[in-house]
């Protein structure tokens, strides 16, 4: 008999594991309370990085400490409320910034953001918008030779797992991006990159692909969950007065996976939201960019999108739906006018968005302990643009009892759920 699995939450990593479980012939419904695409899939930058293997709590993170805490940086902003609240969670991610850890997860992204590349290529293709993907990479400006030196642990991770990268000096960096302006002394051009111009139009397609091959999506909150019994199916609750039944359960909700188990089930998810911002221009005096670009000392990306050039802030440390505080925001914008000539704000009101971040900065992917038939594909902090898709191939293997192609072992839910 076809097995039968109701996927809850419509961006990248939802939709992401709608389609490969459809392609493992089992019955999938996708159910989310709006449209595909539409939350961080929608906000992201748009890009698929190798590089994005090194995680912010990392070794480095513990001689930075000091300059952050002042919470006054462009790259990170906390609210001290939020963070004591979740004083546990602040340690357990500041723990795991130890070498150790950091190795573990290292390798653990890695392949998770290798298996993903396969994965996005095929679908863009098969959606028919492979028009929207660039493969000339992104780059990391460092504003010194000083902030270069200190990229050194990150740049020899990336030549540890074989990541292409070029360093570049200003005549360079010219070469590959003419409309920058001379601000910048050192770039690292990551090869291994691709992005898109739409995200959350890419998100859209997938989810018509999806819908084109026999799946279900249907829009609705989520309002509880419950097995009939042991062994039974799962019933989905909803605010359309719909009870869902399944053999099986998916949560890829993002920064709402921790509510609603927490809710539904008991079941305490260690997740804290890195929120960031975004806005578009257009660019003054006919310039261009090429590609997305990383100021690491101006604290945001600026990517080219279909919408105009869309600059996305660093983190900010706060409650999931606390008020917009839009000082980081206007701190990135300035640095990022010193750096590339830009017109004025098209949008009256910035974009917010959640990034659910578990401490050790890997996403749960696997079945939840104790709840045979309830499968977690949550956590994925930034990067969920870039593993989501891998995920999906992670999990749909797992729940076909198949071997898996990348060691499942650190992304199992267990190491937090116990």
């Amino acid at each position: 008999m076809t097995k039968t699995v109701v996927v809850l939450g419509a961006g990248i990593v939802g939709v992401s594991c709608a389609l490969e479980l459809q392609r493992r012939g089992w019955a999938v419904t996708l159910l989310d309370k709006g449209a595909p695409g539409r939350e961080a899939s929608y906000g992201n930058a748009g890009v698929m990085a190798r590089s994005s293997l090194v995680p912010f709590n990392n070794p480095g993170l513990w001689s930075s400490l000091p300059r952050l805490l002042k919470n006054t940086s462009v790259q990170f902003r906390y609210d001290p409320v939020f963070l004591a609240r979740n004083l546990s969670w602040a340690i357990a991610f500041l723990y795991r910034a130890r070498k150790r850890f950091y190795d573990e997860t290292t390798a653990a992204l890695d392949a998770l953001i290798r298996l993903s590349f396969d994965e996005h290529r095929r679908w863009l293709a098969e959606a028919g918008i492979a028009h929207r993907l660039r493969t000339n990479g992104w780059l990391f400006l460092y504003r010194s030779e000083t902030a270069f030196d200190g990229s050194r642990r990150s740049r020899e991770t990336f030549d540890r797992f074989g990541v292409a990268t070029q360093a570049l000096d200003p005549r360079e960096l010219s070469d590959l991006e003419p409309d920058l302006k001379p601000v910048f002394p050192r770039a690292l051009w990551i090869k291994d990159t691709a992005s898109v111009d739409s995200p959350g139009r890419v998100v859209e397609a997938y989810a018509k692909l999806f819908a084109s091959r026999g799946g279900r999506i249907e829009v609705a909150a989520v309002s509880g969950l419950q097995r009939a019994g042991a062994g039974g199916a799962w019933r989905i609750a909803s605010a359309d007065g719909i009870t869902r039944e399944a053999d099986h359960v998916v949560v890829a909700l993002g920064p709402w996976s921790k509510e609603f188990l927490g809710d539904a089930l008991g079941v305490p998810v260690p997740m804290a939201f890195e929120r960031g911002y975004h806005m578009h221009y257009r660019a003054a005096d006919g310039a261009r960019l090429g590609r997305p670009i990383y100021d690491t000392g101006g604290g945001y990306v600026l990517s080219p999108m279909e919408e105009g050039l869309r600059l996305s802030t660093g983190v900010q440390l706060a409650a999931r739906d606390a008020p917009k505080n839009l000082a980081q925001l206007d701190l990135a914008e300035a640095a990022a006018r010193q750096a590339f000539p830009l017109e004025g704000r098209l949008e009256t009101d910035p974009w917010l968005g959640s990034r659910p971040t578990l401490p050790d900065s890997r996403p749960m992917i696997g079945e939840c302990p104790g709840r045979p038939g309830l499968w977690l594909a949550c956590g994925h902090q930034h990067i969920g643009f870039s593993t989501g898709p891998g995920t999906a191939t992670l999990l749909g293997a797992m729940m076909s009892g198949e071997a898996a192609a990348i060691d499942p072992v650190p992304f199992r839910p267990a190491r937090f759920l116990g």
